[in-house]
């Protein structure tokens, strides 16, 4: 059986999906955006304020799965501009400890969703 897991501390679904799910012990989480979840706005002031919202929403999910970022085994990073990498990558590194690090890739994009710089997604386990 599968929990669907929900909070209203990270951006609701902009479509017909979840923020994630919960099966077998592994959380499923969709990618987060820097949409803050009070305002419904977007948080683009710039890449590292961009990020941090990223990495809140993500602190919301694993939060609501009981579970927090040392419980991420993987993430995927989208971002649309590879020249953004090293700020981006300076936010991320500040929610994990680097020795118990998750695997991860990062990609550029043409686009990501609502024309946003970043988009985080990931793969967790208790």
């Amino acid at each position: 059986m599968k929990t669907i897991i929900t909070t209203p501390d990270a951006p609701a679904p902009i479509g017909p999906y979840n923020q994630a799910v919960l099966k077998n012990g592994m959380l499923y989480a969709s990618g987060q955006i820097a949409i803050n979840p009070v305002t419904s706005e977007l948080v683009l002031d710039d890449i590292k304020t961009e990020t941090t919202q990223v990495m809140e929403n993500i602190k919301a999910i694993l939060k609501a799965a009981d579970m927090t970022f040392d419980d991420i085994i993987k993430t995927s990073i989208f971002i649309s501009d590879m020249h953004n990498f090293a700020q981006i990558n300076e936010v991320y590194g500040t929610y994990f400890d680097e020795a118990n690090a998750p695997a991860r890739e990062t990609v550029e994009v043409a686009n990501l969703p609502k024309f946003v710089n970043v988009e985080i997604s990931f793969l967790a386990s208790k």
